[in-house]
Parts: C-alpha cells; structure tokens; sequence
C-alpha cells in the first residue's frame, strides 16, 4: 500500500508538470472505485490546476474555480505522467490532459483509490479529512501530544502510532521502521512508555519518514513514481519483512508476529 512518503513523492514528482496548467480533457474509463467516481468531475475540464496538496495519504489538486479533486491511491494505485497519444493499460480508469500535453492517468489495479470532485469551498471539511490527526512532520505532532494520546491506552505502540487520530500516515512499514529506531518493542502497551521515550519516538518518526521522501519512497510491488520508476527506501529497511535475517546493527535474528492484522517485525535485542 503507498504510503505516506510513497504519495508525498508522487505529489513532488507531478507538481511542476500540472500545477499552472488547464485541464483540456477528462477521460473517465470506469466509475466503480471504493467510492463512485464524482459525476461533476467532467465539470473541471478548462480549469486550471492552482496547487497540488497533502493530507495524510490525500492528494488534493485545487482549481481556479475554488473546487478541488481529492485523489487516494488505495492499496495499489499510482499516478504517472503519460503521453496522451499512448495505449490505456488495463487499469487506468482516468485521465486529465493538460494544456501542456502531458496526460496524468490514474492506475489501480484493485479500484479501492478514491477520486472526487468536491465542490467550492474548504476541501478540509470533507468527512474523509476532518478527523485526521496531526501530520507527523509539522509542529503539532509533538511529545507532548503523543503523551497525552498513549496516557490511558493499554494498546501497543504500534497500533497507536498508526492510529490516524493520533498521527496521520504512519503507516505499517515506518511505524516498524520508527520503533527499531527508538528502541521501543512494538508490543509494549502504549500506556507504560515513558515521556522520554515517547519523546525519542516523535523524533525518529520524523526522521524515518523524512528519510524515505528523499530517497522516493520506499519500494513496493504496486507503486511506481509518477516517472514510472521505483523508490529506492526499501534498501534501508532494518527490521520490516527481514524476519529471521540478522538485525543491521546487532546481528540478532528479527522476530515476526501479526499484530492488529499487520505483519510487524523487530529486533528482540535492540528493542524492549
């Protein structure tokens, strides 16, 4: 699934390419997604692109219009930039030509992205955003704030920080990832880690996923940049899907559970 570095890198790689431009042409190819397709989208043919923003996992193109499209990439879906002129592979459902000739296409093999037109007005008020928590890179993501979220949670840590009221787009992947860095075993109740813990963990959530931007992400079956070419994280991982394999830093195997339905992966000596 792509997650919060994956869509942040697809954001970066077309912002130059559409921001600026008018939308020429609205190819919808089908309309059956996790939720229909917006009727109105067609209505944004001759707009142009003022902004391209990020919410958690959504992207959010704003119009001249003051209307906006809200694009998820679901478990498999990607954008890419295209010639308009090139085939339609199997699962691109849409497509928005731009005045500049290139042609944004919306792959998702499993059809559970979302893509809507939402009308004027602030696309933050929309229920799939309004109960996000804060983003785990600005300044409300803080000690002070996870502290307050684990205080009376027996949950595991993990699942915490993937919680999305807490903190949005730490997802499976860099919470494993954010953990081993922090030294924190996934497992432990969320309730019996110190502020100073929690404290290390804000921070080495930022870094893990600052890191994975810069690198474009973090390299999975399904996600492909908006250049077509994979990320290059996954050389970095340290514990995530290295079950059994020895630990980067101590040599120890990484141990493997389900947890909450997530495969989770850590290092039994450097983490407790």
């Amino acid at each position: 699934m792509p997650e919060l570095p994956e869509v942040e890198t697809t954001r970066r790689g077309i912002e130059p390419y559409v921001v600026g431009q008018k939308i020429r042409e609205i190819v919808i190819r089908r309309h059956d997604l996790r939720q229909p397709v917006s009727p109105t989208l067609v209505t944004a043919e001759g707009q142009r692109v003022t902004a391209i923003d990020r919410r958690s996992k959504y992207l959010i193109f704003t119009l001249d219009d003051a209307s906006s499209l809200l694009v998820h990439l679901g478990m498999s879906g990607s954008l890419r930039l295209d010639n308009p002129h090139e085939p339609f592979k199997k699962h691109d459902h849409i497509a928005l030509t731009f005045a500049n000739g290139k042609q944004l296409r919306f792959h998702d093999p499993r059809r559970f992205g979302i893509f809507l037109h939402l009308p004027a007005g602030d696309p933050m008020e929309h229920s799939l955003l309004q109960s996000l928590g804060p983003e785990p890179l600005s300044e409300d993501f803080n000690a002070k704030a996870l502290a307050a979220a684990c205080s009376k949670r027996t949950s595991a840590i993990k699942l915490v920080i993937m919680d999305a009221k807490v903190v949005v787009g730490v997802g499976n992947i860099y919470a494993s990832e954010a953990l081993f860095r922090a030294g924190i075993l996934p497992q432990t109740p969320a309730n019996k880690i110190s502020k100073a813990r929690l404290a290390r963990l804000v921070e080495v959530i930022r870094a893990v996923l600052t890191d994975s931007i810069e690198a474009g992400g973090t390299t999975l079956r399904d996600f492909l940049h908006s250049d077509g070419k994979p990320g290059y994280f996954a050389q970095r991982l340290n514990v995530y899907n290295r079950q059994g394999k020895p630990c980067r830093k101590c040599g120890t195997a990484i141990c493997h559970e389900v947890l909450g339905q997530r495969a989770t992966y850590w290092c039994p000596k450097c983490q407790r």
